[in-house]
């Protein structure tokens, strides 16, 4: 089999997105026959039929649309690599992707992010939002530049700035347990009540169950603002980050249930990223800004739950 060449992706990637060869050429800056002559290479070079036309529009074949998919992650791979070269060229990346994670504060964070970006005009920020194992996952994916969450500090692969230590606490609305459960609160008695628990948002690790109490009845959501106002009406239970409920605490519109047998945990909220990865001069800025700011970050918190 003769080898196809980039370009003859290209145009069969045009087509089957345009959905014709006038419209591909036009979106190629290339002459139709130009772009009729290469999928008829192609597909002559692969001996399948990838585009059928006999209807109005052209549509790929089944066999098409499989080897699109294919086609399709080997040029997204040209175009980051252009991006990498454009990056190399300049002297700073083009764009940033920071993740932050559901025990992340998040008008603490976003607040240090915005003071550093704004003096980097030419970086666009892209921030992601991901819960529980989400962010480490997207992380190893290399998918992120920099997530702010808790990390797996034995994984060579990373390094790691502390920000802050984020306690989690079980509670509840007034009113919510029935009669008769008092402290010390066993995880047996809650097993009839329902449990407010957070989605994990990574795609392909092993499901986290932080605080799960197996066989319980349980509402999933995807935020602790969600989360929090779920608990508050008195239709579930669950652990929040203190930083969050400070106030309900305060005021009593939230109870603690925290004792000897549902002690909640303190997460340590980091900001991480790959040591075994080549960063650009922007990451390495914002990293070394991140270790400045780490001490204000933490104190700040501090503060807040106060």
């Amino acid at each position: 089999m003769a080898e196809f060449t980039l370009h003859d992706l290209q145009c069969f990637d045009a087509v089957v997105r345009s959905g014709g060869f006038q419209p591909a050429a036009a979106m190629l800056h290339r002459s139709h026959p130009a772009v009729f002559a290469a999928i008829a290479k192609l597909e002559r070079q692969l001996d399948l039929v990838l585009l059928d036309r006999s209807g109005y529009r052209v549509r790929a074949t089944e066999a098409g649309l499989s080897f699109h998919r294919r086609a399709q992650s080997l040029l997204r791979e040209l175009e980051n690599l252009r991006v990498h070269a454009t990056q190399l060229s300049m002297g700073e990346e083009s764009e940033i992707h920071v993740v932050i994670g559901d025990l992340c504060p998040r008008p603490q964070a976003l607040g240090m992010l915005g003071r550093f970006f704004a003096q980097c005009p030419g970086t666009r920020l892209h921030l992601h939002f991901e819960a529980v194992g989400g962010p480490w996952e997207r992380l190893v994916d290399g998918e992120a530049d920099l997530i702010l969450h808790w990390v797996d500090k034995s994984d060579a692969r990373v390094e790691w700035v502390d920000l802050c230590e984020v306690p989690f606490i079980p509670v509840v609305a007034p009113g919510f347990l029935p009669e008769g459960i008092k402290q010390p609160i066993t995880p047996n008695e809650m097993y009839t009540l329902t449990q407010c628990v957070m989605r994990d948002t990574a795609r392909h690790s092993v499901q986290r169950d932080y605080f799960m109490i197996e066989g319980a009845p349980q509402c999933m959501v995807a935020d602790q603002g969600m989360k929090k106002e779920i608990i508050l009406q008195g239709l579930g239970w669950g652990h929040m980050p203190r930083f969050l409920i400070e106030e309900e605490l305060g005021d009593g519109r939230l109870q603690s249930i925290a004792g000897r047998h549902l002690p909640g945990r303190t997460e340590e909220l980091v900001a991480a990223r790959r040591r075994d990865q080549p960063q650009g001069p922007v990451s390495n800025r914002l990293w070394d800004y991140i270790q400045r700011e780490a001490p204000i970050f933490r104190a700040t918190e501090i503060h807040s739950t106060l």
